[in-house]
């Protein structure tokens, strides 16, 4: 690891943003210095499943694979991190291990604080200590819907879910609607669903053939949010929208 001072690029975007929410500049500028520019390449992590937990991380650039091992030895990816987002909030917390893993899924660039910088900045800097107990929250209650979601939903809502999560965070309005504008392959969404790639295939080929997304290399375009919106909810819609049958639930 080295260190090459201040970045503020990456922390500038909404996710980071978050996390810097309502400092002073002075005060950002402290958090940020404090921090280690750490590289990866892809395929190389940035910490696994079960070990210490040693640094809380910002992603600067590239795309971040958080993934589980289930005791049933199935990995599963959690979420997909962009840049902007924070990871590895275990750390913040003092003697963890980390519950995921984190992967480069391409060249990636992050800022990292070990366990003891953090607790110095968060005692000098009150505020930041609150947009990372929100943070943490946020975490947490994602994980908890996701749980529910495999649970008690059909693949073709926790496929949609995904889909309006990813718009959420990365969507970037073009002319013929919401582009998800980060890679992502139908291996990447069988695993963010808890389902198999042929599902997946299956699904986003009678979505595109609905006039609902678009799909091409690795790209998904949302062409009518509003219809993934009631396929999530279970809704009826346009061309037979609404969850698939309740066969396909896996």
């Amino acid at each position: 690891m080295t260190s090459d001072g201040p970045a503020l690029t990456g922390i500038e975007r909404p996710g980071g943003l978050r996390l810097f929410r309502s400092l002073e500049r002075v005060a950002r500028e402290e958090i940020v210095t404090a921090g280690t520019r750490v590289r990866r390449v892809r395929g190389q992590s940035f910490f696994r499943q079960g070990a210490v937990a040693h640094n809380f991380h910002v992603l600067l650039e590239g795309r971040v694979k958080l993934t589980q091992l289930t005791p049933e030895g199935q990995m599963v990816l959690l979420r997909l991190v962009v840049a902007g987002d924070a990871f590895g909030g275990v750390a913040a917390l003092g003697n963890r291990t980390y519950p995921v893993s984190a992967v480069a899924a391409e060249n990636c660039e992050a800022l990292a604080w070990g366990g003891r910088t953090v607790d110095r900045l968060l005692r000098r800097h009150p505020q930041f200590a609150i947009n990372l107990i929100e943070f943490l929250a946020d975490r947490l209650h994602d994980m908890q819907a996701r749980y529910e979601e495999l649970a008690t939903e059909q693949v073709e809502q926790r496929l949609a879910r995904v889909l309006l999560r990813l718009v959420g965070r990365t969507g970037r309005r073009v002319e013929s609607g919401v582009l998800v504008d980060v890679r992502l392959s139908r291996q990447d969404l069988a695993e963010m669903t808890g389902t198999t790639l042929f599902t997946v295939s299956r699904i986003l080929s009678r979505w595109q053939d609905a006039g609902v997304i678009q799909s091409k290399r690795q790209r998904i375009l949302v062409c009518h949010p509003h219809g993934l919106v009631s396929i999530a909810e279970a809704l009826p819609g346009p061309n037979g929208g609404g969850a698939v049958p309740s066969d396909d639930r896996h």
